[in-house]
């Protein structure tokens, strides 16, 4: 997806650069032939503007709107007296979020990460010198900065200190090998490596990968704690908060021309073979950081804590919607049930997500880490759908929670299960059904259906007919980063097909079945099953091997592998298979299972996958016990 910007005001033409491949030249002397020779014809319509935005370019080809239909489409603007100006439109962004924040909740506090505590004009003021820094570093718009931190003030900082240095943060998932997050980085392009002072090892390594591969490698810049130098032993060359130090207050923010310029590059979970890197607009970060706010019930000046990970679709753009009603964000760099209570008492935390894995955790966390809450407490969580057993629990101990849906190409929440107030009064069996739906769209999400992949026919709405969920509106994400192919294919029809398999209820609710990729969730992770089995298979004695998920009372699901060896090899034992696994992948994806078997298969040679998944759910909850 190329991301054009066309605005016939006499004045200028951006492309995006986040695309690595080269514009025709023809497109730019088409362009500027259009400007010299497009001569209004009256007084009137000298005075209009027009636009062309977010056009698909193909390779080869010009994609260049007719200025004339252009001016038809806008009608507003043939009202007389009516123009669009810097005083009646502005492109939306979150930048905004944090601009108003530093003046509206100035010595209000921001963040709070142990002893470290900042206001929003102090966070304002950081986001500024770090923004300056990386315009000093040669960023500008459309470069992508990537960045692999746990959930630290400057990873919070960087979400907007990058769009305000007009490039594109990109938040690598911290779970990732070396390996991995050097393919992420090829493919991105990103110029710089934010990088917490933990994780360096695995940054160094996919460095070197790279390096030994003749890629062009980022630059390098590490994160030491808040207000320390850097702790290791040789002084890098670039540190955070050397950056934030030297830079400049008085840097002029580079806003985005258009709100549909990209603001984010995310990667969709589990990508060493194919990367897709889901391109966010500054347009659709702005949309779901406000719906994010209103579905979780955030008020003014509430204490957020951040036991979702930031690099999770931006945190599920929390980590620019908290700035909108100036509340105080508590940074955890480890997440654990005794940290949880003490920073929620505390601080007195009101608001919370994470997956259901973090719910499984607080459920059943030791009686001695609990601790009374000073209020209730409102805990969002999605991914897998949460056990009512776990919604139950949790409860219990003085949380709310609430079920939201979505997919990193929907920002995270693209759907809520909002609550209606006569279901208080249901048994609590048919009160934690309700609450594991996934529900109706958020209000800035246009539609969600469930439809027929194939006719595009709306299933009925009677709890029973199945069809695929499907999204529009203006938090769907811009398409797939180099990938032009996978973007048609996934906004066929004008729709964006999920993969997900769902229900429709009389009531308008959504509630999702299966996944029709057989993409195993893992801990809110999502895991493909295709890219396990090629690791297995580079075992030397494996000779098929299938991949599905295994319910898990603790992560939601784990894979689990059904492999048949080849002969000869009779010592392979279910370990081995996971100890090849472990060393050539991130640990989240290793299967938990390994059961030993002849697959099944149909009359066309095809793995009958769902024969195995109906086994691994017979298996039950993983334990800790071998299964062979």
């Amino acid at each position: 997806m190329k991301l054009i910007t066309l605005n016939y005001n006499g004045s200028y033409l951006h492309l995006n650069r986040i695309r690595d491949q080269t514009t025709p030249k023809n497109v730019h002397r088409k362009l500027t032939d259009l400007k010299a020779s497009y001569r209004p014809s009256s007084q009137s319509t000298r005075k209009q503007r027009w636009k062309v935005r977010c056009e698909s370019l193909k390779q080869g080809t010009t994609v260049v709107a007719d200025p004339l239909e252009v001016l038809r489409r806008e009608s507003w603007q043939q009202l007389d007296g009516v123009v669009r100006c810097p005083a009646n439109y502005i492109p939306l962004s979150p930048i905004s979020f944090l601009e108003r924040a530093a003046q509206v909740y100035k010595h209000h506090t921001s963040i709070i990460y142990g002893a470290v505590k900042y206001t929003w004009e102090e966070t304002y003021l950081r986001c500024i010198k770090v923004a300056s820094a990386l315009n000093h570093l040669g960023i500008s718009r459309g470069d992508v900065v990537a960045a692999l931190a746990p959930n630290i003030p400057a990873m919070l900082e960087l979400h907007f200190a990058i769009p305000m240095a007009g490039g594109v943060i990109c938040p690598l998932n911290t779970r990732l090998d070396a390996n991995t997050v050097s393919t992420l980085l090829k493919h991105s392009q990103a110029k710089i490596l934010f990088v917490d002072y933990q994780l360096l090892p695995t940054a160094k390594e996919a460095l070197n990968i790279l390096n030994d591969t003749g890629s062009i490698t980022p630059l390098l810049v590490i994160i030491s704690e808040p207000n320390y130098r850097s702790p290791l032993k040789v002084c890098p060359k670039y540190d955070y908060e050397t950056l934030v130090e030297g830079g400049n207050v008085g840097f002029s923010i580079v806003r985005p021309y258009d709100e549909c310029e990209p603001i984010s590059l995310n990667y969709t979970s589990g990508t060493t073979s194919r990367p897709k890197g889901v391109v966010y607009s500054h347009r659709g970060a702005y949309m779901n950081s406000l719906s994010s706010m209103f579905i979780h019930g955030m008020q003014e000046m509430p204490t957020y804590l951040w036991s979702l990970p930031m690099f999770h679709c931006n945190g599920w753009c929390f980590t620019w919607g908290v700035a909108i009603v100036g509340g105080t964000n508590v940074c955890l760099r480890y997440f654990n049930p005794q940290d949880l209570f003490d920073n929620i008492v505390i601080h007195k935390v009101t608001h919370m997500c994470g997956a259901p894995t973090v719910l499984n955790m607080i459920a059943n966390s030791s009686v001695k880490d609990q601790k009374q809450l000073p209020h209730a407490v409102e805990i969002m969580t999605g991914g897998a759908p949460p056990p009512p057993t776990i919604i139950s629990k949790i409860e219990e101990l003085g949380f709310r929670v609430s079920h939201i849906y979505g997919l990193t190409e929907t920002y995270g929440p693209g759907t809520w299960s909002l609550w209606k107030p006569e279901w208080d009064e249901l048994p609590l069996e048919d009160r934690v059904k309700l609450k594991a739906r996934q529900g109706v769209k958020h209000f800035a999400m246009e539609d969600v259906d469930v439809k027929d992949p194939v006719t595009m026919e709306s299933v009925k709405p009677d709890g029973q007919s199945i069809g695929e969920v499907m999204f529009r509106g203006n938090t769907v994400m811009s398409g797939y980063l180099n990938d032009l192919h996978a973007t048609e294919e996934a906004f066929a029809g004008g729709w964006f097909h999920t993969g997900d398999l769902a229900i429709k209820h009389p009531d308008g609710f959504i509630e999702v079945k299966d996944r029709s990729k057989d993409i195993v969730i893992s801990g809110g992770e999502n895991i493909c099953t295709i890219e396990v089995e090629t690791v297995i298979y580079s075992h030397p004695a494996v000779l098929e091997v299938a991949v599905v998920a295994r319910p898990d009372d603790h992560w939601g699901q784990t894979p689990c592998a059904f492999v048949k060896l080849k002969d000869g090899f009779y010592d392979i034992n279910a370990q081995a298979i996971i100890e090849h696994c472990r060393d050539r992948m991130p640990h989240f994806m290793v299967p938990k299972t390994v059961i030993f078997e002849d697959l099944p298969r149909n009359s066309t040679g095809k793995v009958q996958k769902f024969v195995l998944r109906e086994k691994a759910k017979n298996l039950g909850s993983f334990s800790l016990e071998k299964v062979e």
